[in-house]
C-alpha cells in the first residue's frame, strides 16, 4: 500500500469511514485525521492499519469458507 493513501484505500476497500478506522487501531479520529493531512504516519500507525486490513480481508476469505462448507453439508444432507 503506498503510504500516502494507506488510510483512505483501507477505508475505501473496508467501506469504513476514517473514524471508524482510527477507533479500530485506537486512535483518536482527530489524531487520524491530522496525520492525513500531513501525510505523516507512524511506524505503528502504519502496521495498525495494515494489521486492520489483513485482519478484514481474511475474515471475509474465511466466511467463504464457512458458506462453502455449509453449502457441501446441505448437499451431503
Amino acid at each position: 500500500m503506498a503510504d500516502e493513501n494507506i488510510v483512505k484505500r483501507v477505508c475505501a476497500e473496508l467501506g469504513i469511514t476514517q473514524r471508524e478506522l482510527a477507533h479500530r487501531i485506537g486512535m483518536g479520529a482527530d489524531s487520524l485525521n491530522v496525520a492525513v493531512s500531513n501525510n505523516k504516519f507512524s511506524k505503528q500507525t502504519k502496521a495498525s492499519i495494515n494489521l486492520v486490513f489483513e485482519n478484514e480481508t481474511l475474515k471475509k476469505e474465511l466466511l467463504k469458507y464457512e458458506n462453502l462448507k455449509n453449502a457441501l453439508k446441505d448437499a451431503i444432507l
